[in-house]
Order: structure tokens, then C-alpha cells, then sequence
């Protein structure tokens, strides 16, 4: 039995992908709200997320206050007001512009363990409808580096992130040096983000062609953990000219 392929979308530019992987996000959203009065939705914070975030604030006819948010991982160690946490680079980029019915956000401060484990006691509360998401160089889902366990029976855990992974970080202008990114995070692993019933995956830009390239063509398995993505019955991938392979 063969494994299901992403549907592929290549977008002439960076915002042509994230305007198309908006209007598809915003349908989903309308007819899930439609027939079941409510949405969950799970999103990737990373400036690859910039053009989807930006374009899905402009989508019409999405009543947002019946869609709870949450987001997919958070850094360990940072201080409450860092601009480089993830719950407030997402506030900054779509909370605070839509008026959503509800917004979990991961707060690590007063104990990772403690934050992860409630973290999956709200996923776990009901199920996630759509998942937005990216790629990360070293083909990661979320803070799950290579090798990652795509069997993981936990739904939030602690990771260590590896030197590709926080270099990544400062490619991406978060933090000036490598040693200013934190070693440590919370994720929702690989099988809890591939639970949601749709997924949308945006990678835009040249450092991800790569990435892509192992995603679609390696072998399912820890060494690249977004061939998970093949498994899914319904993921999409957004890539724009650079990113997607030859």
C-alpha cells in the first residue's frame, strides 16, 4: 500500500505562497466552524510563517471567535517579555490582530514539566482540526530534531535542540549569536501535530530546498522527520521557487 502524498502548491514568490495557503486555511476554517460551530487550530511561529500569518488576518468571513489557538513549541529559559518566544512573536503576528475565542499559550517559567503536561492535557482535550506548519533545515516538525521518534506516545515533551536547529535560529535574525539561543524547549512531538486533521505546511526560501527535497524523496523515518508528512491523508505543502526542488 503505498503512503499518501502533500498536495503541492509552487507559488511564484514568498507572498503568492502564503496568500494561496491562507485562502485554503480560511475555507477550512469556514466549513469546520460551519458544521461543527467550533475550530482548533495549532501554528508554527517562525519568520518562514510570516506571509500565511500576515495573509490570513485579511481572509474574509472567518468568525474567529470560535477558534482556539494554540502553538506548537516555546523555548526554555527565556524571560517572560522575550520578543524571541514563540507565544509572543505569535501574538505579535495574528493573536493580537483577530479577535480569537481562545489562545493557550505555553508558559515554561514556573516549570517545564509541569507547563508540558498541562499543554497536552488542553490538545488532548478535543481534537485539532488543522495544524499550520513548517520545515526546519535539518527537516524537523516542530522542535523534533533528527532523530526523531514519529511513534512518540507523549503529546508535549522537552527536547534538547540540536547545533542545526539553533543555528537555524540566528540564519533567521532571532538571535544575534549561537550562543544566545537556548539549548532547551517544549514540543508537541511528531504524532500529536500529525493527529490534527489537516495539515498545511508553508517552506518558502532557499535554505529549505533541501530540507523539502529529503521530505518528499527519503525514506519515512527519524532522519528527516517531516517524511512523517507522507503519512498524512491530508497535508498540503506550500513551497515558492526557491524552495521547492528541482
Amino acid at each position: 500500500m503505498t503512503n499518501p502524498s502533500p498536495r503541492i502548491f509552487i507559488g511564484s514568490s514568498r507572498q503568492e505562497l502564503g496568500s494561496r495557503a491562507a485562502q485554503d486555511v480560511a475555507e477550512d476554517l469556514r466549513h469546520c466552524i460551519a458544521d461543527h460551530g467550533a475550530a482548533r487550530i495549532i501554528f508554527a511561529a517562525a519568520p518562514s510563517q510570516s506571509d500565511i500569518l500576515a495573509a490570513l488576518c485579511e481572509q474574509p468571513g472567518v468568525d474567529w471567535t470560535r477558534v482556539t489557538a494554540f502553538h506548537m513549541d516555546e523555548y526554555i529559559g527565556l524571560p517572560p517579555a522575550a520578543p524571541q518566544r514563540f507565544g509572543n512573536w505569535l501574538s505579535e503576528a495574528i493573536f493580537n490582530r483577530l479577535p480569537f475565542g481562545t489562545i493557550h499559550i505555553m508558559r515554561p517559567d514556573d516549570g517545564p514539566e509541569a507547563a508540558a503536561l498541562d499543554y497536552a492535557r488542553l490538545l488532548n482535550a478535543a481534537p485539532i482540526d488543522i495544524c499550520i506548519l513548517g520545515i526546519g533545515v535539518n527537516g524537523h516538525l516542530a522542535f523534533n530534531d533528527p532523530p526523531a521518534d514519529l511513534h512518540d506516545p507523549a503529546t508535549v515533551k522537552i527536547v534538547d535542540l540540536d547545533a542545526t536547529c539553533r543555528q537555524q535560529q540566528v540564519d533567521d535574525g532571532l538571535f544575534p549569536t549561537l550562543a544566545e539561543v537556548p539549548a532547551r524547549a517544549i514540543t508537541i512531538t511528531v504524532p500529536a501535530l500529525l493527529r490534527a486533521d489537516r495539515l498545511y505546511c508553508c517552506v518558502p526560501g532557499p535554505m529549505k530546498r533541501n530540507a523539502v527535497r529529503h521530505a518528499l524523496s527519503d525514506p519515512i523515518g527519524p532522519d528527516c522527520p517531516a517524511t512523517a508528512l507522507r503519512l498524512h491523508p491530508h497535508c498540503a505543502l506550500y513551497l515558492d521557487r526557491d524552495s521547492a526542488p528541482e
